[in-house]
């Protein structure tokens, strides 16, 4: 047989074993890529090069070679879910380098970490001041987790005690030119229905639609081919600042209602701070 055909049969039952690995040891293998995982993934490519063009090895002893390397780190895996001494072991545990606002160089030491690759990892979490932050973990995957302290923390709806209707990922019911019946059941709406808010959008039928979505609050949009341009159709909804000044109000309500004094110092607190932020971003409102 040629050696070129030779190389192409072997290189394509190499290719085939490879993928066929990659797929059964799953996408922990990318998305949470430890050291032992990275050593994996590279033996086992070096395998598959190997067993591709190398043709004093023979294509027996490469596919033996490449489900060993595949099918071992699947048992260590199952191992590993019953036992988290073993898993500790394999992958290690994680180190925490920053706790209580204070850098510990000790295990900065321990892991190889310089101050400089501290300070990397911190910016690409997107903190640039070592005050900010509360506790950082160095996690087995080489992934810095990061805590900031709670006065750095964004305010949320919760911390003030305002309930927000939940929302739920918006469901795509055309794609393509093709109406998706599924999504357009789960949302409790009707081919006519649909069709009758992408004619307002200049469409004929769902066939002149590239894609169409709806979110939670209602909301369509809707891209068809002719028009590059994305349109919305939503519905009527309260103005924004009218919305803030709403819950200003309540927050100063809050304040005058309750016996708590600190709760009290907290409401009326956040509502001098949204006053402020209605006041500043007012003129851009109207």
């Amino acid at each position: 047989m040629p050696e070129l055909v030779l190389i192409l049969i072997r290189s394509i039952v190499a290719f085939v074993l490879l993928l066929l690995m990659a797929r059964i040891m799953g996408k922990k293998q990318i998305s949470q890529l430890t050291f032992f995982d990275y050593c994996v993934g590279i033996t086992i490519g070096s395998i598959a090069a190997t067993m591709s063009v190398d043709q004093n090895v023979k294509a027996i002893n490469g596919m033996l070679a490449l489900l060993v390397w595949g099918l071992f780190p699947i048992i260590l895996a199952y191992v590993s879910l019953k036992s988290m001494w073993f898993t500790k072991m394999i992958d290690g545990s994680p180190t925490i380098l920053i706790q209580n606002g204070e850098i510990l160089e000790k295990n900065l030491k321990k892991n190889l970490v310089t101050a400089d690759e501290l300070m990397l990892l911190l910016r690409e979490k997107g903190v640039f001041k070592v005050s900010d932050v509360e506790m950082a973990v160095l996690e087995t995957n080489g992934q810095l987790s990061v805590m900031l302290n709670s006065n750095q923390q964004p305010l949320t709806p919760h911390k003030i005690g305002i309930s927000l209707e939940k929302e739920h990922g918006p469901t795509i019911l055309i794609m393509d030119g093709i109406l998706l019946d599924r999504g357009l059941k789960e949302r409790g709406h009707t081919k006519e229905w649909l069709l009758s808010e992408i004619q307002k959008q200049g469409a004929k039928d769902f066939k002149e639609v590239f894609l169409a979505q709806i979110d939670s609050q209602g909301n369509i949009y809707v891209d068809l081919y002719k028009d590059q341009a994305k349109r919305y159709i939503t519905e009527e909804r309260q103005p924004l600042g009218e919305t803030l000044k709403k819950i200003q109000a309540d927050l100063e309500h809050f304040s005058l209602q309750t016996d708590n004094p600190e709760a009290k110092k907290v409401y009326e607190k956040e509502a001098t701070n949204l006053q402020k932020t209605i006041d500043s971003i007012f003129p851009y409102l109207k």
